[in-house]
């Protein structure tokens, strides 16, 4: 037996007692509260389980619950749980190895390997559709805008001029993604469950949350290489992210979706530099 192991795995299951304690005090579905202490109950006494076998008391970190809990609020109990989740897979594989040393190690197994399916079945998450439409909203702003200020920042030398134009199309693009997400949400309202005007709100707002987010630097540096390559730490930022929630939420692979993105927003960036390159030398355009 491996007592770092074993202890490690000791700890996550006090921090899961803990997290689904917390969810379910919070919780208001009579259902989802139901699972929540069912499952409390189970991660208490996988850690009962350990404590058996370690002899030493583990406190929960509540800094991570904490953490956990933050992440609820902000996108959704089914995002934080399939983030748990993801951990809990290592755990199955731990268990496993056990089998024969400890015949309860099969019992806690098959408890762990059900509770994601047991979970998403069971939840419905209205946050995680209108988180969404934030990472949606986000998405275009960082691929139309990080070519558009790139390209504008090679025609016009003056940081100003790119960070006010930068704004400008920002708020109309944002307006227009607005619109289309609202007409989208409406047709498919019925099903989805999702309020139009909210979810139109949610994308308008993260269009120019992450605009004022790469255009901030042309109004900090004095010099428009220093603007540009902080613009593209942010955009990079933002990238990892918007990827970070997606992978997660979708079960997809993090890596890929960050390098496949940055190809492709700092592709047009590129693009959208020559463009203005050669615009700014064959129109003598010199602002």
């Amino acid at each position: 037996m491996d007592m770092k192991k074993a202890l490690k795995q000791q700890q996550n299951e006090i921090n899961d007692y803990t997290l689904y304690k917390a969810l379910a005090k919070y919780e208001k579905e009579p259902s989802n509260k139901e699972l929540f202490e069912k499952i409390a109950s189970e991660e208490l006494s996988h850690y009962q389980f350990w404590y058996r076998i370690t002899s030493k008391e583990i406190q929960p970190q509540e800094w991570l619950v904490a953490v956990y809990l933050f992440l609820t609020r902000l996108f959704g109990i089914s995002f934080t749980l399939k983030l748990v989740e993801q951990r809990e897979r290592w755990a199955e594989n731990f268990y496993k190895s056990l089998f024969d040393l400890y015949p309860q190690a099969k019992e806690i197994y098959d408890q762990e390997s059900s509770h994601e399916k047991e979970l998403i079945d069971m939840l419905k998450d209205k946050k995680l559709l209108y988180a969404g439409a934030v990472v949606l909203g986000m998405n275009d702003a960082l691929v139309e805008l990080t070519g558009t200020l790139s390209g504008i920042a090679f025609a016009f030398d003056r940081g100003e001029v790119v960070g006010v134009t930068g704004i400008i199309m920002g708020i109309a693009a944002s307006l227009s993604m607005g619109g289309s997400a609202y007409l989208e949400a409406r047709e498919t309202s019925d099903t989805s469950g999702v309020e139009p005007v909210k979810y139109a709100f949610y994308t308008g707002i993260s269009y120019i949350v992450t605009t004022f987010f790469l255009v901030m630097p042309f109004f900090i540096f004095e010099t428009i290489p220093a603007a540009l390559v902080a613009m593209f730490i942010a955009a990079f930022i933002s990238i990892v992210l918007y990827n970070f929630y997606i992978a997660v939420a979708k079960e997809e692979s993090f890596p890929k979706r960050v390098f496949e993105m940055s190809l492709i927003t700092f592709g047009v960036a590129l693009i959208s530099f020559a463009i203005g390159y050669v615009v700014k030398h064959t129109l003598g355009i010199d602002i």
